[in-house]
């Protein structure tokens, strides 16, 4: 049992995403953390203010339980299956991180960002409410997120997948070699 407190290999959670949407491909579904969001919204009566949320989301109630499990195994995962040890990031991350005055104490989640102390800043205020609205518009836009164009739209040879996929690449390169350096 003592296999299950330390990191897995990369291919095993590989291995059990292609199982997943192997089954999902024979069954017909597709997957998509972002459809969740519509279907949340058409349940709490948003298809009275807008047709998008006018759908029947009970056909798609099983994707909801997608995002109930990955909350209830992130919980379980961080407070009962880890040592509370943060991976160790590599030494040129450290140093790129201390250039736009960041602290590597806290490894990936640091502290000038992830903190109830950053939540009195109103820059960080800003950037999270902006990137939240540019992440909802790019979602919606694209007709659905990364996991759903990269994981579901990929594995169905889809070409607008491919495009949008392509897309969140050259975006997050752009994000961190350009807007990260200029914002912090």
């Amino acid at each position: 049992m003592d296999f299950i407190f330390h990191p897995w290999h990369w291919f095993i959670s590989g291995f059990l995403i292609a199982l997943f949407m192997l089954v999902l491909l024979l069954l017909g579904k597709g997957f998509g953390m972002s459809s969740n969001l519509r279907a949340f919204c058409s349940i709490c009566g948003g298809g009275k203010y807008s047709s998008f949320f006018n759908y029947n989301w009970k056909k798609d109630s099983w994707n909801l339980f997608i995002v109930i499990g990955a909350m209830l195994g992130g919980y379980v995962a961080s407070h009962y299956l880890s040592n509370g040890e943060m991976p160790e990031i590599s030494e040129s991350t450290r140093l790129a991180l201390q250039d736009l005055n960041f602290s590597s104490v806290n490894s990936y989640l640091p502290n000038e960002i992830y903190s109830i102390e950053a939540l009195s800043d109103v820059k960080t205020w800003l950037i999270l409410i902006s990137g939240g609205l540019l992440i909802g518009f790019g979602a919606r836009y694209a007709g659905g997120c990364t996991s759903g164009h990269a994981i579901s739209g990929l594995s169905n040879l889809q070409l607008p997948s491919l495009i949008a996929v392509i897309g969140f690449f050259i975006g997050g390169l752009f994000m961190v070699h350009v807007l990260f350096p200029f914002i912090f």
